[in-house]
Order: structure tokens, then C-alpha cells, then sequence
């Protein structure tokens, strides 16, 4: 039964979602829109600004799911982020139009409204406005809005677990940042354009065998970009742009190119979040006449990846009286991270695992480790992980905070990953390939 409020939520969506229109939204338009569909689900979005640009422009994120406003136990958080190159725009409108199709299918469509319900999903469509203001005029190749305002490249700003690239970080990524120690981010996706791929962490390297960079979790992330990649109008075929091929539409990032400082990176070992970087248009910044076509390739995928943050084994590690310990370190056995991946104040645990065995180690330093075999569903129709919790017999353990340095991790880790450094007549080939491409 529908209240008067509902009524009126609906009716205000409806002049809002009238107005969203097939073409590029500048800041101010893009603004309105996410205040107005804020105003119209107050219950089912928050809206808020994370900081703000150079030349001041907030960076505005709307979260959606049945508890915007705040975590909630159990439940993980999943985020969306486009436009961080501001000449690279399709995924800055893709995005308006999810939020758009989320919040009209909720309690009409069973799937998103249990994907709502069970996920809190973080929406930001620009992480470098300033750089689409000064995109002036749709362009298929590279242009100054790429970068921020101060000349920075915002991929290349992150601290960098494989050398020390010295970055000065700028406002945008130091909000990003911010953003990221201040949630349980477990599944993140990185919009580019400039390519039709997938690409997955690492882009940088360490290692001893030649031409692939591979995580502790290689297997998750290929899942998780072939998840993207099947489900897109045409990325699994794997035909890129300018005669570019990458099989079933997917690459390793340090595969395709070597990238320092680069976000789905800093993601996974700083932040305990997988990310995956989505090229989504051989042009950069295409006439919006293209834009409708580019949203009916994406919307699948798009619905189909925030699923996999479902993947897996989640839970709560607790001292004998069922007080949460935070700190706590939870990681399957076999799949070390140089940052170990902690608890968070609730003494929850995220860990994104394909269907499978593993064994779960818990460790609170200065106490014995705690194993649990777990048998790993495919999880993800039903929109919850696996529950397994961890209840400690002492009362009142302390963990003290997690202390990774932002300085190179993978120095003196040479088994860590696989890969070398690549040949001089290569980085050359990559250095030209940087103006077409991410």
C-alpha cells in the first residue's frame, strides 16, 4: 500500500527521470540530478560529497541500498567510480543512467530490489570534474581534460606497492583515498575509455617470469573480468580498437602496459577491495548521439558485476562475550597479501573467493590462529556470501591498527607475483600506446 509520500517520491522521480536525457551532463546539470533523485528516495539513497576538485567542484557519491546512510553488518559495500580522466566520459553518463534504472526498478523488479536490499552501492560519476569542464568538445583521442587541473594524471597518482614514484597526491585522489580507509569497500570498478576491455590488477610488477603480473587472488580477478566481459554487448569477442585483441575481452593489466601510481592497485593492497579498470569505448568522448547504445551495451554487465560482491566467505570475528574484534587478520589459506586483510571496527571480514575448499586462518597477534574449512557456494543469486564467524575463547582481545606503509611493498618479494620488467624497445612501444589508450 502506498503512502502519500510514495506517491509524491514517485512523482518527483518521474520529472527527474524525464529529464535525464541521452546527452553529456556538466556539472551543474549533474548535480541536479543526483539531488533530485536524492530528494525523491530519500529512504533508499544518500547523497554526499566526498571532497572536492582543484577548482573546487564537490566529488559527489550517491550511495544506494535499503541502509544508504551507513554501513550495516553483513551487508557489503561496492562502489562505482567513472570520469577520474575527464576526456574519458561514457562511463560518467553510464553511471546517471544506473542510478536512474536502480532506483525505478526497486520493489518492481525482484532482482534489483533484492540486490538493493543486500548490497550498499556507492555511485561516483566524476572523480575529475574539473577535467570534463575543460573537455570542450567530444574528441576520440587524447586531450589536456585528462588531466586535473594541476597537470596531474589521476591514475598515475596513487601510492604505488612496487617502486616509489614519488607522487605529488592530489585533492581528488587524497579524497578517493580518504574515501576508501573510511569504508569496507569489497568490489570496486574503475570506468575508462579508450579501449572495449577489461583489465585487472596488477598493472605494475615484480616478479621473475615475463609479461603478466599475477595477484594472490589471479583467479577472482580473471572471474571478475570475464563476469564484465560476458555479459557486455560485445567485449567477450575480444576485437579491441585499431586492430587491438584481447581474448574474451580481458587483460592483465601489466599485460597490456606497465602503469605506476594506478588505482585498482592502490584498491587491493591498500584499501582490501578488488577493483578492475573497464574500457568501455574506443573513442574517448563520443557524440551523446552514441550515448543510449553505449548504456544498452553496459546495462547487464554493469547489474552483473555488483553481484560479485557476493562471491565468497564473510563474517565476524568476536571475543566470548561476542564482542567484535577489530584488527583481526582473516585470509584464506594460500593467498597472502602484503597488507594482511583485517577486520573492520565491527570485526567484520570480506574475502571474495570463487566456489571451492579453502581454509580460513583468523590470527589476533599475540594470540594462537583460528582454522575453519569452508566449502564455498556460488553464492551470488542468493546475494549473500558464505557466513562463517569466528569466536575467540579470550574476552576483551585488543588488535592493534593495521600499520602498511605507503612505500614500496614488493621490493624484496620477488615471488609474490609473475613478471619482470619489460625490455627498452617495449616501454617505448608502451609509451606511445599511453596517448591512445587508459
Amino acid at each position: 500500500r502506498k503512502t502519500a509520500d510514495d506517491v509524491v517520491g514517485i512523482l518527483c522521480l518521474l520529472s527527474v527521470a524525464a529529464a535525464l536525457d541521452f546527452k553529456y551532463h556538466h556539472t551543474e546539470e549533474l548535480e541536479a540530478y543526483l539531488k533530485g533523485v536524492h530528494a525523491a528516495y530519500p529512504s533508499l539513497t544518500h547523497l554526499h560529497s566526498i571532497g572536492r576538485s582543484v577548482e573546487g567542484r564537490d566529488l559527489w557519491v550517491l550511495a544506494l541500498g535499503r541502509f544508504p546512510t551507513h554501513h550495516k553488518i553483513g551487508i557489503p559495500e561496492f562502489k562505482y567510480v567513472a570520469n577520474m580522466h575527464g576526456d574519458e566520459t561514457v562511463g560518467r553518463e553510464i553511471l546517471l543512467h544506473l542510478i536512474d534504472f536502480l532506483v525505478t526498478s526497486y520493489r518492481r523488479d525482484p532482482v534489483i530490489t533484492r540486490l538493493l536490499n543486500n548490497t550498499r552501492i556507492h555511485i561516483m560519476p566524476t572523480m575529475n570534474p574539473d577535467g570534463f569542464e575543460a573537455t570542450k568538445v567530444p574528441d576520440c583521442y587524447y586531450t589536456r581534460g585528462r588531466y586535473n587541473k594541476n597537470g596531474e594524471d589521476l591514475n598515475r597518482n596513487f601510492p604505488d606497492a612496487f617502486e616509489n614514484n614519488n607522487a605529488s597526491i592530489q585533492p581528488e585522489t587524497q579524497a578517493v583515498m580518504n574515501w576508501i580507509k573510511n569504508e569496507t569497500f569489497v568490489l570496486s570498478a574503475n570506468l575508462h575509455g579508450g579501449a572495449l576491455v577489461a583489465s585487472y590488477t596488477f598493472d605494475n610488477v615484480t616478479g621473475s617470469l615475463k609479461g603478466y603480473s599475477r595477484s594472490p587472488d589471479d583467479d577472482v580477478f580473471i572471474h571478475l573480468a570475464k563476469t564484465y566481459s560476458f555479459n557486455h554487448a560485445s567485449m567477450y569477442k575480444g576485437m579491441g580498437c585499431d586492430r587491438q585483441t584481447f581474448p574474451e575481452g580481458i587483460t592483465n593489466g601489466y599485460s597490456w602496459y606497465q602503469l605506476e601510481g594506478g588505482m585498482q592497485d592502490y584498491n587491493y593492497v591498500w584499501g582490501q577491495c578488488f577493483e578492475i579498470t573497464l574500457e568501455l569505448s574506443c573513442c574517448k568522448y563520443p557524440p551523446a548521439d552514441q550515448l543510449e547504445k553505449f548504456w544498452r551495451d553496459n546495462k547487464a554487465a554493469l547489474i552483473e558485476y555488483i553481484k560479485q560482491v557476493h562471491l565468497g566467505v564473510k563474517g565476524q570475528v568476536t571475543d566470548r562475550n561476542g564482542n567484535p574484534i577489530p584488527n583481526v587478520i582473516v585470509e584464506a589459506k594460500g593467498r597472502p597479501h602484503v597488507c594482511p586483510y583485517r577486520t573492520n571496527e565491527h570485526g567484520e571480514y570480506f574475502l571474495l573467493l570463487l566456489p571451492g575448499t579453502y581454509v580460513i586462518n583468523a590470527t589476533v597477534p599475540g594470540f594462537k590462529s583460528m582454522l575453519k574449512t569452508v566449502e564455498i557456494p556460488d553464492n551470488t543469486g542468493n546475494f549473500s556470501a558464505l557466513k562463517q564467524d569466528f569466536s575467540f575463547s579470550e574476552v576483551s582481545i585488543r588488535s592493534r591498527a593495521a600499520s602498511c606503509p605507503k612505500t614500496p611493498l614488493y621490493q624484496d618479494l620477488e615471488l609474490a607475483s609473475a613478471a619482470t620488467k619489460p625490455t627498452l624497445h617495449i616501454l617505448v612501444l608502451m609509451t606511445v600506446m599511453l596517448v591512445a589508450f587508459k
